[in-house]
């Protein structure tokens, strides 16, 4: 089963929900060779809970998974911005995610962001995978929190972004750390469109359903991670439409007609 840890269901936080084009990154994920993924929806993002809404309304349930119509399986998450500096996945059940956002209200402006001792007490009352965004990208400061904090991780994420931009120092960073705290590394693209996608996957042996068998092949190192050789290509076109896409709907436009019109 190809899983994708690090991925959004917006262009980006501050645009209103589109429908058509979380569909549309579905698709393309099917289309990547994705067989699941990690929806890690910045936690402050715009309509967090309609995305979540729309998502259970079109999708079987099977496990603590929801099942798209093309046949994608996600898992529920959130991408939460720490006091600290820095981005904190968490993996759980629908229902749960929702509600740890419900809770997480009060601290969603950068002013107000909890310190991740305070987030990690909090996602310690739910069975949620909590996981380290990003460690070593510029202007966060996970791997500078205390010993006894870092080892509350599930999971160090190896994240996409910084393989295309220095893979060899993201590479021995990452496992370095996740080797000293005893901690997996998985592979997540941190994508918020679709070429993105595929650029690094983890691959398990066996295909799942709940977090407690994710966090299960997680702990016995029964994956592998695939990072694409145009993983840096990848990125970088990523980045270009999204500033396009972005502009388009600053003048007024329709990002999602101009984006989508050529594949109807």
């Amino acid at each position: 089963m190809y899983l994708d840890f690090h991925t959004h269901g917006k262009l980006a936080k501050k645009l209103p929900f589109s429908t058509a084009y979380t569909d549309w990154l579905f698709g393309e994920a099917r289309g990547a060779g994705l067989d699941a993924l990690c929806l890690t929806e910045h936690f402050n993002t715009l309509q967090f809970d309609e995305v979540y809404g729309y998502i259970l309304s079109r999708s079987e349930r099977e496990g603590d998974t929801l099942i798209t119509e093309n046949g994608l399986r996600i898992f529920a998450g959130m991408e939460t911005d720490i006091a600290e500096g820095g981005h904190i996945l968490s993996i759980g059940r629908p229902e749960e995610i929702l509600e740890l956002n419900r809770r997480l209200e009060p601290y969603k402006e950068k002013e107000k962001f909890l310190p991740f001792e305070k987030l990690a007490e909090l996602f310690s009352e739910y069975p949620v995978l909590v996981g380290a965004g990003h460690p070593f990208r510029e202007g966060g400061h996970i791997p500078k929190l205390p010993r006894e904090l870092l080892e509350r991780f599930d999971f160090l994420d190896l994240n996409g972004k910084d393989i295309a931009e220095d893979r060899e120092e993201t590479e021995r960073k990452t496992y370095a750390l996740g080797a000293e705290l005893g901690i997996p590394v998985t592979a997540g693209s941190d994508t918020h469109q679709a070429v993105q996608y595929g650029c690094i996957r983890t691959r398990f042996e066996r295909e799942f359903c709940t977090i407690e068998e994710l966090k299960e092949e997680m702990k016995k190192g029964r994956y592998e991670i695939v990072i694409s050789d145009y993983a840096a290509f990848q990125v970088k076109t990523a980045g270009i439409l999204k500033r396009a896409l972005k502009e388009i709907h600053a003048l007024g436009g329709d990002y999602v007609r101009v984006l989508l019109q050529g594949a109807e």
